[in-house]
């Protein structure tokens, strides 16, 4: 098997042109624990709940539901952001968040890879970077 690096800006797959490379095994306890990392904060589990349940949402819509201050919702935002887990589209002066739930996928299949599985290293599955 090639051992392949992970640019860490990019998310859980590296992305050559237009090819999408999935992990390997070298890679797989990297992107795993970026992943759950990202994950690491009650509030940032909030976010992607709230995310889940509501679509896209802006910054401000966020800090209404969740008992946190704006610059504290901007910095977890740019945490799960960086992660691949959350994606933003910009609308004018507003950015509209939203979950990238094929990265939440994968996130679901490597702890299944914990749990006893094997790393599927097709491109089957994988997903771009963020």
């Amino acid at each position: 098997m090639n051992k392949r690096t992970v640019d860490e800006s990019q998310g859980p797959d590296v992305e050559r042109g237009d090819e999408v490379v999935p992990v390997d095994d070298a890679e797989y306890a990297v992107v795993l624990a970026r992943l759950t990392k990202a994950l690491g904060h009650p509030a940032r589990v909030e976010i992607v709940r709230l995310l889940l349940r509501h679509g896209r949402c802006v910054c401000s819509d966020i800090v209404r539901r969740l008992p946190l201050a704006q610059s504290t919702v901007s910095q977890h935002l740019k945490m799960l952001r960086e992660s691949g887990l959350i994606r933003g589209k910009p609308d004018g002066s507003r950015i509209h968040y939203y979950v990238n739930t094929a990265i939440l996928e994968r996130l679901k299949t490597l702890v299944e890879v914990l749990r006893g599985g094997e790393v599927n290293v097709s491109a089957e599955g994988s997903v771009p970077p963020p």
